[in-house]
């Protein structure tokens, strides 16, 4: 049997090019991307993901991965792995606002912890609900269901010389500024109870100057903070998968136009 360069390249391609996108995915998406997961360990499941899905995929182009149009392939579908695994980590970030949101409002900004998703300094209460909201995720299959997006962002954007639109840009950023939005819907029963609070101790603070409202709020405001938490978590699951459905409906979008 001969092969030629062509055909080498071509089956080099096959196995590269979707690997390079799997594996930007799992560098920035939830869970994945975790600065607790090993890379090492981020590299076999990229190489198995990849290996499991090639019989499902596309043909790829009859392109050189060493020449400068197999380059750029390469790069779109480094650019499209980053881009479906940040809008789904925008789902994550929406919950840390959130947190952050009512611990500044609970006195307890001063509070940091570390958050293992993103090796960086949070609040608290932000941190409680990353937690939460990977429990969640997990429960929710969120991890499958992210995978069989994955795979099906090869038949909407095929390894090729097409990749996402200005308009899949305009998307993701839509999908961004939703992200405060929807902060403010999760932490918001907290925020209107301790703001309730601290306009009573507003009226009470005029009512009897002499009373030490700091000595007296900031315990108050922090416990009804704690209670407020407990029932608000409740409703955290059906807008977390609120979340994860709005995420997961912007990546499939890519390839079509954006919403």
């Amino acid at each position: 049997m001969l092969f030629t360069s062509a055909d080498i390249g071509t089956w080099i391609g096959s196995l590269v090019w979707p690997f390079t996108r799997i594996a930007a995915m799992l560098a920035i998406a939830p869970i994945f991307g975790a600065r607790m997961v090993p890379q090492r360990a981020r590299l076999v499941i990229a190489l198995l993901l990849t290996w499991i899905v090639l019989p499902l995929l596309p043909e790829v182009p009859a392109l050189d991965p060493l020449s400068l149009s197999g380059a750029l392939v390469t790069a779109q579908q480094l650019v499209i792995g980053l881009a479906i695994g940040f809008s789904l980590q925008l789902v994550f970030a929406t919950l840390v606002i959130a947190g952050q949101t009512i611990a500044m409002g609970m006195g307890l900004g001063f509070a940091q912890m570390v958050d293992p998703q993103n090796g960086v300094n949070v609040p608290v209460i932000g941190q409680y609900y990353v937690v939460i909201a990977t429990l969640l995720f997990l429960a929710l299959n969120g991890h499958l269901a992210l995978i069989r997006v994955l795979v099906d962002s090869f038949q909407s954007l095929p390894v090729g010389v097409d990749a996402l639109t200005r308009e899949d840009f305009r998307a993701i950023a839509y999908w961004g500024a939703r992200m405060f939005a929807d902060a403010v819907m999760v932490a918001l029963p907290a925020v209107a109870s301790i703001l309730l609070v601290n306009l009573a101790f507003g009226v009470v603070s005029r009512s009897a100057p002499q009373l030490n409202v700091f000595g007296v709020g900031f315990p108050v405001t922090l416990t009804l903070g704690f209670v407020t938490l407990v029932f608000a978590i409740a409703n955290l699951l059906p807008q977390m998968q609120q979340l994860i459905d709005g995420a997961f409906t912007s990546v499939g979008q890519f390839g079509n136009g954006g919403p």
